[in-house]
């Protein structure tokens, strides 16, 4: 091959691939969302949670990105994605559109999405209907499952309540989707600017701090700390809050971790919010190289104590391939820690509800497959001591 044609077919190859990065970032320019500016700007500078220009943790995050280069280097469970299809369970719209008897009722969607019945009204958290956790259509993670309930079945909500603003809990297209209607947001300081960017009209967004607190008729939303991050590209790391949530009616109450690592102020939640009917607590997406922003399975359990929960639901599992492990390894080893620590938990299938008061039998829907222990891998978040 000559020389000329040599560099004809390299500039061919780099014109395509520029192409090809030209859409991509066109189609995901839209999903990466807005920053804060004007009064939401302005209320962001007050809160004791932002210094220095970004929002952080209570406790300091340290990542070992060279522990985790080198586990992605050498390759996870050959089980992180399920070989077969996920048994589902499509709810019946005539029994949602019913109060539970209990007056509580917890319906998994899969990953962080709930569907919250409470004090007689509903909630909907961390909805992300797309096929990908990701800002572009066509690249990024996919869904193990199809969502269980079509967005247009849901039975009609009091609010969407988000936990923060990374791709798996925050869906452009989701959001534009629920846009259509009038159902109010209530979600951590910051979020609302990527929603407003998405047409939710600010009228319909409360946007809270840590330990605040707004009413949905009778049913009090508290915004509680939580050990994470936030951002939607690599130069807005940190510039929205992450948080979790108690609901509270006077009857029953619920909390929901969003996603955090181990921190103090779980025991402070317990002591102020807690007792709780039952927690949703996050299990998946872990690895000791970045146990500073997930809990982990064991870890899991030992907030749930620390929160004085009634039942224990594990959520922000078995639906995204986000880490190393097996897709089935964290409720694995959930279940060998709570049978340790007498803890109660429910595993509903995706699109299975569940009343705390009283919870259905433990049922193995998942795959037995080989997974590594706490003892083999451990997760344990750093500043704790």
């Amino acid at each position: 091959m000559t020389r000329r044609r040599w560099l004809k077919y390299v500039g061919v190859a780099g014109a395509a691939a520029a192409a090809v990065g030209a859409v991509g970032v066109a189609d995901a320019w839209s999903a990466f969302g807005a920053r804060a500016r004007g009064t939401r700007r302005q209320r962001m500078l007050t809160s004791p949670n932002f210094r220095d220009g970004k929002f952080r943790n209570s406790l300091r995050r340290h990542d070992d990105m060279w522990l985790a280069t080198k586990r992605w280097i050498r390759g996870g469970s050959p089980h992180r994605v399920p070989v077969d299809a996920i048994p589902t369970v499509r709810p019946d719209p005539g029994e949602l559109a019913r109060r539970p008897d209990s007056g509580l009722r917890l319906t998994w969607l899969g990953h962080s999405c709930m569907l919250v019945e409470i004090g007689g009204r509903r909630f909907l958290t961390d909805p992300v209907w797309s096929r990908r956790a990701a800002p572009s259509r066509f690249v990024g993670v996919e869904r193990f499952f199809p969502l269980p309930l079509a967005l247009e079945d849901l039975p009609p909500l009091d609010a969407i309540v988000l936990t923060h603003d990374h791709y798996d809990h925050l869906d452009e297209s989701t959001i534009r989707r629920l846009a259509r209607g009038t159902v109010p947001f209530v979600a951590p300081l910051g979020v609302g600017a990527h929603l407003e960017h998405w047409g939710i009209a600010p009228q319909r967004i409360t946007e809270l701090d840590w330990w605040e607190s707004t009413s949905v008729a009778d049913v009090e939303l508290t915004c509680t700390p939580s050990r994470h991050f936030s951002g939607r590209t690599l130069l807005d790391q940190n510039a929205t809050l992450w948080c979790g949530w108690v609901w509270a009616d006077g009857r029953h109450s619920v909390y929901m971790s969003g996603d955090t690592a181990m921190h103090p102020e779980l025991a402070e939640i317990g002591r102020r919010l807690g007792p709780f009917d039952a927690s949703m607590l996050e299990v998946g997406a872990y690895h000791q190289a970045w146990a500073d922003v997930h809990l982990g399975p064991e870890q899991a359990v030992a907030a749930h104590q620390l929160l004085r929960g009634g039942l224990l639901l594990p959520v922000h599992w078995g639906t995204y391939n986000l880490a190393l492990h097996g897709w089935t390894e964290p409720v694995e080893r959930l279940l060998v820690a709570a049978e340790d620590s007498g803890v109660p938990v429910a595993v509903p299938r995706p699109g299975e509800s569940v009343q705390p008061g009283a919870p259905p039998e433990l049922t193995r829907w998942w795959p037995e497959l080989p997974y590594e222990t706490a003892e083999v891998a451990p997760i344990v978040s750093s500043g704790l001591a």
